[in-house]
């Protein structure tokens, strides 16, 4: 149970501080704003990674939880669980940010919660953004985790992190950056309107790159030793 609620409390985190910059930061409207977002999220991952880690692996994430199961490093049962408390965790974070703006509607800058939402409606582009960052995201976690490659996952929590700031300067543009499921259902639940009519396509998206970086993964991973 323990590695349950660890995700749980690692996907809060994420969420509360990535979406709390974007809103905060009023993401999109600049440059120093959307840097400012993707450097929330990627750090975010990093303290997770180097708090949580050792009880749960980090996922706080279901496209990678999924990624990780399909490449045979743990059991449905766990996977299904992981899945079901990183959006508990994401909702709550969610809900709370959305309890600040309510409170305060001054302190916010950009949209209520920091929902997704595909850029000019061009849901088919939003679509393969999200597909093709999880899976180059993913990949990343899926290489930099393994046992069998080297030295790598003595820093998967920098790399995982690093590499997360890098996608969000890239999809922000596009989408505002999910490649997380979780993170996108809780704030789409409280935001309403394009995010929730949305929604799918931040689900659908990560779980197809996730999936595809699994498939990628298995042709290239090293033998085990």
């Amino acid at each position: 149970m323990k590695k349950y609620l660890a995700e749980m409390v690692g996907t809060f985190v994420l969420t509360f501080l990535g979406c709390g910059a974007a809103v905060s930061l009023n993401c999109g409207v600049d440059t120093a704003s959307v840097v400012g977002t993707a450097m929330a999220f990627g750090i975010s991952v990093i303290a997770m990674a180097y708090t949580i880690g050792g009880i749960s692996g980090c996922h706080i994430n279901p496209a990678i939880t999924l990624g990780v199961f399909l490449s045979g490093r743990m059991n449905g049962k766990d996977a299904g669980m992981y899945m079901v408390f990183q959006t508990i965790g994401a909702i709550i974070a969610a809900a709370v940010l959305s309890l600040l703006v309510w409170t305060d509607p001054s302190l916010v800058e950009g949209t209520a919660t920091g929902a997704n939402a595909c850029a000019s409606n061009n849901v088919f582009n939003g679509l393969l953004a999200e597909v093709l960052l999880t899976f180059l995201f993913v990949l990343v976690v899926l290489g930099a985790t393994s046992k069998t490659n080297g030295a790598t996952n003595n820093f998967a929590g920098l790399a995982i992190g690093l590499s997360l700031i890098l996608i969000h300067l890239v999809g922000i543009h596009y989408t505002g950056t999910s490649v997380n499921p979780a993170r996108s259902i809780g704030p789409a639940l409280f935001q309403g309107g394009q995010a929730l009519s949305q929604l799918w396509v931040f689900i659908v998206g990560p779980f197809a790159g996730g999936a595809l970086a699994a498939g990628v993964w298995k042709m290239i991973a090293p033998d085990g030793k």
